[in-house]
């Protein structure tokens, strides 16, 4: 017999797969049987457009790869992707650019799935001081220019431990989301030469975050400024952009940082 449906089943299980579930469990949780979902997978059956929403949000598939099942399955994607510049998303924009202006004297970002910026504060632009100009030609991916022996890993006092936590995250977003293109970026950021100029990172300040947080130390004419950074995205998204972007804000590490960037930004 002809299987209509193979895309589907192929898709459905990787995705189970990918989070480590059974047949059974992923049955359990999205309230059908195992010998339907066992059918659904093998390209036998094919699952109403509620079951294929329903295994999704179970398994925490990103919006824009919902749409791509619901393709597969016959049906129409149930989630519209505009640019931030869309009038229906002028809400959502003017609240990352208020968070950005916001945070300044501090450091922040957005960023898009792909770690391409998407914006950023003033504060971000003297960090960038020496990065090749192409590096800094838009699209501008904020992990290749963090990471290049011509961005700012010459700058990095503690590189091997800020690259290390880095390619660690991406290779956790590459499992988490099986984007082809974000391994292709994991394979190029990880095949980076290590600087031999670069000097090793000077012992901790007293009141610094190293030995809480994974710090960015990075050397500047005002010295070596340390900084933590947390992430920030949009709790409740029915948007594919809005699901995709992250705010990286970075905070000072150290009250001498702290006190540097109050004093360059009332300068």
């Amino acid at each position: 017999m002809a299987m209509p449906y193979p895309a589907f089943g192929a898709l459905m299980r990787e995705w189970r797969q990918r989070r480590h579930l059974s047949q059974l469990a992923l049955a359990l949780k999205s309230d059908t049987s195992q010998r339907h979902l066992s059918f659904v997978e093998s390209g036998r059956a094919q699952p109403s457009r509620e079951m294929v929403l329903r295994m999704a949000e179970q398994l925490d598939v990103p919006l824009r790869e919902r749409n791509r099942l619901l393709l597969a399955a016959g049906y129409a994607p149930a989630y519209a992707e505009r640019l931030l510049s869309h009038p229906a998303l002028e809400v959502a924009h003017s609240a990352v650019e208020r968070v950005l202006t916001g945070h300044e004297p501090y450091p922040a970002l957005a960023v898009d799935r792909f770690w391409t910026l998407v914006s950023a504060n003033r504060a971000v632009a003297p960090f960038l001081t020496g990065a090749a100009p192409s590096l800094l030609r838009p699209p501008v991916n904020v992990l290749r220019l963090s990471l290049h022996p011509e961005g700012l890993a010459p700058r990095i006092v503690n590189f091997q431990q800020w690259r290390a936590h880095i390619l660690e995250r991406l290779r956790r977003q590459c499992e988490a989301s099986g984007d082809p293109a974000l391994a292709e970026l994991f394979d190029e950021l990880s095949h980076y030469p290590m600087s031999s100029t670069r000097r090793s990172a000077p012992p901790a300040r007293v009141d610094d975050g190293a030995g809480v947080f994974i710090p960015l130390q990075l050397s500047t004419d005002d010295g070596m400024l340390s900084f933590i950074s947390t992430t920030t995205v949009f709790g409740t998204p029915i948007d594919v952009t809005l699901a995709e972007i992250a705010l990286e804000c970075f905070f000072p590490a150290d009250a001498v940082t702290a006190e540097r960037l109050r004093r360059s930004a009332a300068a």
